[in-house]
């Protein structure tokens, strides 16, 4: 993808597909990887004035983008609405408390508003230490593993596997209807990590926030902070009614492929882990 920090070429973005596995599967079978729109050599960095100039243009998303969004989320009924149905019911069985979770987030344009989850942790409980956990990923060249990843016992029974498999995502449809968000697009952050981010870093604020992305389907958790905003800021330059199509064909198989890899990439941080901790105790 296109580095925030410098021009790039099509080599570059296969590079960076290379680097974070892309779309490939453990065999190394490209066949599957997303195929991106030519990357023009002469492209400037993103900067804080790139920025300010599009909140201050007032763009809005474009009109494809919301024709797309409805047209799927409607055609698509038929799948989702089993898949919501069976986890609101699961939720109500295993845990006591309200089924949805709402959280603020921060979307297009800097833009704050109410995001809809399914409750996959328990009722009331705290999220500093998500949220630290992920302000540490922000300035660490460590994968963006997600903390339940490693036994959280704030997650409800089968919370791991709507969060592994994006069920609990599902109520966000509703955002995608009220146009506050988009099928694809990059994954909304809390206040709290917008505040975080540096002017340069916030191309990705360009864009619709979606459900799933190019971040998503090109290796997600195995990628770290800055790919993220590499593969964010290269959708935001390239959007097209074909690349979300793409996106969206590649997401099933993407989820899958992070399923088999989850516990080998649980296992290697856990080793990781062990081994800092070691180091401290002979130190």
């Amino acid at each position: 993808m296109n580095p925030l920090n410098t021009a790039s070429s099509e080599s570059r973005v296969t590079a960076l597909h290379r680097s974070t596995g892309g779309l490939n599967d453990s065999s190394g079978d490209t066949s599957s990887q997303c195929n991106s729109p030519s990357a023009s050599t002469d492209e400037a960095p993103f900067s804080s004035a790139d920025f300010s100039a599009h909140i201050a243009s007032a763009a809005s998303a474009p009109a494809w983008k919301r024709v797309l969004d409805l047209s799927c989320v409607l055609l698509s009924a038929p799948l989702w609405l089993p898949f919501v149905t069976l986890v609101w019911l699961w939720i109500s069985l295993v845990s006591g408390g309200p089924i949805l979770f709402r959280q603020e987030r921060v979307g297009h344009r800097g833009r704050r508003f109410a995001i809809y989850k399914f409750r996959s942790m328990e009722a009331n409980v705290e999220t500093h230490s998500h949220e630290n956990h992920l302000k540490r990923l922000m300035n660490s060249e460590e994968p963006l593993t997600k903390l339940d990843a490693f036994g959280d016992p704030r997650v409800i029974p089968g919370g791991r596997l709507m969060r592994a498999t994006g069920l609990d995502e599902l109520p966000q449809i509703l955002n995608v209807i009220r146009g506050e968000m988009s099928l694809v697009g990059p994954r909304p952050c809390t206040p709290r990590e917008f505040e975080d981010y540096q002017e340069s870093q916030k191309e990705r604020f360009t864009v619709l926030p979606g459900l799933t992305g190019y971040w998503q389907v090109n290796g997600k958790n195995t990628t770290t902070f800055k790919q993220m905003l590499e593969m964010d800021g290269y959708y935001a330059r390239h959007s097209s009614p074909w690349l979300d199509l793409e996106i969206m064909a590649r997401t099933i198989p993407a989820i899958l492929r992070q399923l088999r890899r989850r516990p080998r990439i649980v296992k290697e941080k856990e080793t990781t882990l062990a081994g800092s901790r070691t180091s401290k105790i002979t130190n």
